[in-house]
Parts: C-alpha cells; structure tokens; sequence
C-alpha cells in the first residue's frame, strides 16, 4: 500500500499520496463529496504510465486532512477549498501543476486558479462547471429539487441528522447520482473511513449553508471571496468532463460557459456516465485527460 505523506499549510495539516515523484510534469487530483482520494486510484496508473508524476490530497474535513490548531474554525466555504489548493501547490513548490478536481475538487481547483492567476499549467473539472458559485443564480426547477440535501442541511432537523448519520446521508447521494449498481458496496465501506474524521459534518454542513446565504462568512477568507465573486475569467487551458446521466448536477449546469474563460476551452460529455466519471469510467477519463493535455501543450 502507498503510503500517506503529510504537508503542513497556514491552518492544515494536508494528507496526500504520490506517484512517480520523478514525472516530467505534477497532475494534482481533488476528490469531492462525498468522496476521498479513493476515487482517483484506476486513473493514476494511466496518468504515471504516461510519464506524470501524480498527487491525491484529501481535501478539509476528510481523513487524513486535519486542522492544525483546536480553536480554527472548520469552514467550508468554497473560497477555502481555493486557498487550501493554493497552499498546497505552494508548499509543496509545485511549478504550474495541472489541476484535476472533480465536485469540491473542481471548485476547488477553479477557485485557486482564480485566486493565484498562473498557479496552473491546465485544469480539468468533473462534473461541476464553473462559474455556478453564486448564492442569486437562477436554478430550473429540475436543478432545485436534485438539491434537496443542500435545502435539507439548511434546517436544523438537516444538520442533526449529518451530525448523527453522516455515512448514511453520503450512500444516499451514491445511490441516487449515478446508474443503478454502479459501485460495489466494499467500495463504499472503504471510502466513507474518510468520512471519520471529527470536522468533517462541520465542514460539510458550512459548506452548503454558506453557498447559499445560510451561514455567515469565515471573516479569515473575506479578501479571497472578494476576489472570487463575481466569477473571474480564467486565462488557463480548462477541459470540462460531465456525465450526461449524472444524478445531482445536470449536463446543462456546465453548459455555455465559455465566457469565463479567455484561453482554450473544451467540454465533453460522457455517456451513460454518472456523477463520479472517474470512478465509473476511469480510463475514458484519463484518455480525456492526457489528450487535452497533449493537444495544448505549453
């Protein structure tokens, strides 16, 4: 088994795993929710057998990731994934790695592009498109119902039931974003040990209560959600993957946003794929992944 390694960042105390240390060039994956770096293992050997060097994080609020000092307070709001993925690149002094994130992931290696102009070389995202980060955004009515579980966790029913049955909360959402069957249950077992960890309903729950005007800043990152809203233009090679069967963000919430985006701009949909395309079709994913790389070569 590969082992974890750990970085230290302003507030985090970062767990991740590496491979191929000597690659050509650094790929950063980002797990989501509800997820860990599980969700990346049958893409890696792709990207090393390519020549990459390949870095998993677990994102705050997930095992191993914990927090430095007792009295920080476990945000979750998007603008602190970003600052957590800039940190993370820094500290390790990664030179313009390419950023891959998928749900949390993907906002939150969109919002440190948008933090630190430059930091990356390209960035994939899976199944979140950007620039939907806003709390007044128009949502269909379709849209608004497969949001339930962010309506839910604004209530306090919501929040005490994620405090008490967060494993169950989380294999709801796999049995419902994706094809029937799709996973194995022992897949599950192992991912939701990440879920252990003591900060992770707090992050959880902010997160979502922040998004959409639930809950109150963490005044830490006010200067960083200046910068972030409204949605920057990113001037970053920015392929985007989506599941045409995903389950919880529909196709058209990643449609027509060319506009955020000044560089080269792809996106890709994927059938019969559902909210975890690199879980349910890895190596479609990596094919994607490493062609999008090689045909906008730097």
């Amino acid at each position: 088994m590969r082992p974890m390694q750990f970085i230290e960042t302003a507030l985090l105390r970062i767990g991740y795993k590496e491979w191929n240390p000597e690659g050509h060039h650094t790929i950063v994956l980002t797990h989501g929710w509800p997820d860990s770096p599980r969700c990346w293992h049958e893409v890696v050997p792709h990207l090393v057998q390519a020549g990459y060097r390949v870095l998993v994080p677990a994102l705050r609020g997930f095992l191993p990731t914990t927090f430095l000092r007792e009295d920080t307070p476990r945000t979750g709001q998007l603008s602190a994934l970003g600052r957590d993925m800039v940190e993370f690149v820094q500290a390790l002094g990664l030179e313009k790695p390419v950023l891959v994130g998928h749900d949390w992931g993907a906002r939150a290696v969109a919002n440190a592009c948008g933090l630190q102009p430059g930091i990356a070389s390209h960035m994939v995202l899976l199944s979140v498109g950007y620039g939907t980060n806003d709390p007044t955004q128009d949502l269909s009515m379709e849209q608004t119902q497969l949001y339930w579980y962010h309506w839910f966790m604004a209530t306090a029913r919501g929040e005490r039931y994620v405090r008490a049955n967060g494993k169950e909360f989380s294999q709801r959402m796999w049995d419902t974003w994706a094809p029937k069957g799709w996973y194995l249950p022992n897949e599950f077992e192992q991912t939701a040990m990440a879920f252990n960890n003591p900060d992770w309903a707090e992050v959880t729950l902010h997160s979502y209560q922040h998004r959409w005007g639930h809950a109150l800043s963490d005044p830490y990152y006010d200067a960083d959600e200046a910068l972030l809203h409204p949605a920057p233009v990113l001037n970053v090679p920015t392929l985007m993957l989506h599941g045409e069967a995903d389950g919880v963000s529909l196709p058209a919430t990643s449609a027509n946003r060319e506009k955020f985006f000044s560089g080269p701009y792809q996106r890709q949909l994927l059938p019969g794929v559902g909210h975890f395309p690199q879980r349910e079709a890895p190596s479609k994913v990596a094919q994607c992944i490493l062609g999008f790389l090689k045909a906008n070569i730097q």
